[in-house]
């Protein structure tokens, strides 16, 4: 099988950077974000993300192949914001998002266990 090993899949190589950003040659308001060992998963819950800022004219990801693990982000803004700024935005919302369902989730596991305990 050609197929490379599934941990590489997810796994950063020694030295591999997390995520790397080029500005658009050709439009001064755009870049791109190259995410390693990522999926759909991250590129579509940032599309949805950005897009709710009022500064993003355009956004959208790519994955290149599916035996390569890195997710392209297009980011174009209006001339107020930069897209390093909007996609920074949007990964502190989302990292706050996370931590809300994280902590209702374990609030809900605490408060049923305690009706578990009271009902023995």
């Amino acid at each position: 099988m050609n197929a490379p090993e599934r941990f590489r899949s997810f796994l950063l190589d020694d030295g591999e950077p997390r995520m790397t950003y080029a500005p658009d040659q050709r439009i001064q308001s755009a870049g791109t974000f190259s995410i390693n060992k990522e999926d759909h998963t991250i590129g579509n819950l940032l599309r949805m993300q950005i897009l709710r800022d009022t500064n993003c004219r355009f956004v959208g990801y790519m994955l290149p192949h599916p035996l390569v693990h890195v997710c392209n982000v297009k980011v174009e803004t209006e001339k107020e914001a930069t897209p390093v700024a909007v996609f920074g935005q949007a990964v502190g919302d989302l990292r706050g998002e996370v931590e809300l369902l994280d902590r209702g989730f374990r609030d809900e596991c605490a408060r049923a266990r305690e009706e578990a305990d009271v009902s023995k």
